[in-house]
């Protein structure tokens, strides 16, 4: 017998606890306001059914919230449903029995868009300790898009039990954006904006821009309430703006602007009169202006506003500006944050700044260590220096249609294009420019031309169009330190590279036999050649060795600008620039000549960015200015290189 009653016992235990779990009673003692919700009314049922704590809440306010539920016309109760055809494929909320019945008995629960948001806020509760990392992290998202003060209590509990470190750490700082904003002590909202003093975010300036956003009164009265900046007309604001806020504020009557005054003049002509003055005397400013004050004191029109009454009314009311935030504790907080976190700002721009021109000047560097060999060394002036920039990055095009690979295709294209442009240049030198020797003119113009055939064979070979140089995947991208400071890995790169070059061309010149008897032929050919040393072999290797690492620079630019044959005459001027600027046949020199133009350009950039071509133009008159007081350069020769 009382095995029999434990059974029973346990089995009624079992259906009470079936019961409790059963969402469709909560829903039922809501119907009307789920069936047919509004702002107003869908917030009491929303509360209510979260208090509950009913089980598979969250799974009726997604469905609920997608439209997905569907009620039962003939008894009111609810269903997950989807379409099919003229029928439904119900699903129980409960025990997600399925079944199918036709749509003619069932209506939609469409909630519109105000409805659907309430029910998000209220959804995002449960989404916050989901056990889906991707649902917490849209939940948070959701949060950040559109923070409420009801959000904030349930944001704060979750992060205790949060197990994913970064999300961890996001739900502190949103925890902290919202807290400057809703919580309810005083303390804790000032905690909160001070934490924020350190965080250069754009979301965290927004919310205290927030926080200290005013609006402008004008009063009668003394200024009063949390005070912004008491503003002075004549100083701040001009007196007919601070005359146009008493007519908006209808604190004073509004002006009658002339074309109103002939307006309403035209609407009173009574007998060829108007005010009593002949319609033929309103020829002038003044009679218009009797007529109409006869007018305005029969009381036909507003009076006229002369200067003397509105700058007595202006100087009878305080004109200001109050926070929208009342606690001043709040405000000050707030200001003294924002303030720290400009400087912080500021700051880190100089740090971008730099990083940008130090990219910069790394792709000068690259583009202009040839020229520094060819130009610089051998005095030769190369204006299709550019072209062999441009033969290097479609070396690296074509190398990536045979080899899929982009990081396997960029280790094969790095020397082959220093082989293809070597070969070029090897050529060149050998048919062209050995021949005009010591003759600068003769040999700029021969170059130049060869710069433009090369420009036109590209354009037969690969068209106009502009052709990809793809980067390996681990370059996508860019190191972040902050909202403020990042650059990408194809700069990083490009400056690794640049660094290598120098440390390369370095050795080269300073620690092989080929840079000592380069040394020695550009110093005194004829010594040279009495000490053994053939001259023409050298310049054709000089120049060569020039040719070829413009080829390398070729690929490493292309990386990340475009690749079309007229890429070449973006980088020729700045590169003879660069070689002059830094000072001529000294590496040392080429290198203080790109960071020069590279920190000069984005320095002008910066102060004036929407006009680019206006910061070249600047550039090239700073440098035309250096050049006449340091001709010789930053790091000018010494010795006999010098006096040649």
């Amino acid at each position: 017998m009382l095995r029999h009653f434990l059974t029973l016992f346990i089995w009624l235990g079992l259906a009470g606890m079936a019961v409790a779990q059963d969402l469709q009673p909560s829903l039922q003692a809501h119907a009307g306001e789920i069936a047919d919700p509004s702002r107003s009314s869908v917030s009491v049922a929303l509360d209510d059914l979260v208090a509950s704590g009913a089980p598979h809440l969250s799974d009726f306010l997604e469905q609920w919230q997608d439209k997905g539920v569907w009620q039962r016309d003939a008894d009111g109760v609810f269903f997950y449903a989807t379409e099919n055809g003229d029928d439904l494929s119900l699903r129980d909320i409960d025990t997600a029995q399925e079944t199918t019945a036709p749509k003619s008995g069932f209506s939609q629960l469409k909630p519109n868009g105000g409805v659907r948001r309430l029910i998000g806020t209220a959804l995002v509760q449960f989404q916050l300790t989901d056990p889906d990392l991707a649902r917490r992290t849209s939940a948070i998202e959701s949060i950040a898009r559109r923070p409420d003060a009801s959000q904030l209590a349930p944001l704060l509990k979750s992060i205790d039990p949060e197990t994913d470190a970064t999300l961890k750490a996001r739900k502190i700082q949103l925890a902290n954006f919202m807290s400057a904003s809703f919580a309810p002590d005083t303390g804790d909202r000032i905690a909160a904006i001070t934490s924020m003093s350190s965080d250069t975010s754009i979301e965290a300036r927004a919310v205290l821009n927030q926080l200290l956003s005013v609006k402008a009164v004008v009063s009668p009265d003394a200024p009063k309430g949390n005070i912004a900046r008491v503003l002075k007309p004549g100083r701040d604001l001009s007196e007919a703006d601070a005359y146009a806020r008493l007519v908006d504020a209808k604190l004073a009557p509004p002006v009658i602007s002339p074309a109103a005054m002939r307006d309403a003049l035209a609407a009173n002509i009574d007998g060829g009169r108007v005010g009593g003055i002949p319609t033929a005397q309103l020829d002038t400013q003044t009679m218009r202006e009797k007529a109409y004050a006869a007018l305005a004191a029969q009381g036909t029109v507003p009076p006229l506003v002369s200067q003397d009454a509105k700058t007595d009314a202006v100087a009878a009311h305080s004109f200001y500006e109050v926070y929208e935030e009342q606690d001043p504790a709040v405000t000050d907080a707030a200001r003294a944050a924002l303030d720290s976190i400009e400087t912080r700002v500021g700051a880190a721009q100089a740090v971008d700044l730099t990083l940008d021109a130090l990219s910069l000047a790394s792709i000068y560097f690259l583009a202009a260590i040839g020229l520094a060999i060819t130009f610089g060394v051998m005095g030769v002036i190369n204006m299709a220096h550019g072209e062999f920039i441009m033969m290097g990055a479609y070396t690296g095009y074509v190398v990536q249609q045979f080899v899929p690979d982009y990081t396997l295709s960029i280790i094969v294209a790095l020397p082959l294009a220093f082989a293809v442009t070597f070969a070029a240049g090897v050529t060149m030198e050998r048919l062209v420019i050995r021949h005009l020797y010591h003759r600068p003119l003769e040999t700029l113009l021969a170059t130049f031309g060869i710069s433009v055939a090369l420009q036109q064979l590209a354009k037969n070979i690969f068209g106009t169009q502009a052709r990809p140089l793809t980067s390996p995947g681990w370059l996508d991208g860019a190191w972040v330190v902050s909202d403020v400071i990042q650059i990408s890995y194809i700069r990083i790169a490009i400056f690794v590279m640049a660094l290598m070059f120098l440390a390369l061309i370095l050795f080269v010149l300073k620690r092989t036999r080929l840079g000592l008897e380069v040394r020695a032929v550009t110093q005194n050919p004829g010594m040279a050649a009495s000490m053994g040393i053939n001259p023409d072999r050298i310049n054709m290797l000089t120049f060569g060795l020039g040719s070829g690492i413009a080829g390398i620079a070729g690929v490493a630019i292309g990386l990340y600008a475009k690749v079309t044959s007229e890429m070449g005459a973006d980088y020729i001027v700045q590169s003879f620039m660069t070689v002059v600027v830094g000072g001529v046949g000294n590496v040392w020199g080429t290198l203080a000549g790109a960071s020069l133009i590279g920190f000069l350009q984005k320095g002008i950039e910066w102060f004036n960015p929407s006009n680019t071509l206006a910061a070249q133009t600047y550039m090239v008159l700073f440098i035309i200015l250096f050049i006449q007081f340091r001709p010789k350069g930053i790091v000018a020769q010494k010795g006999r290189a010098a006096a040649d």
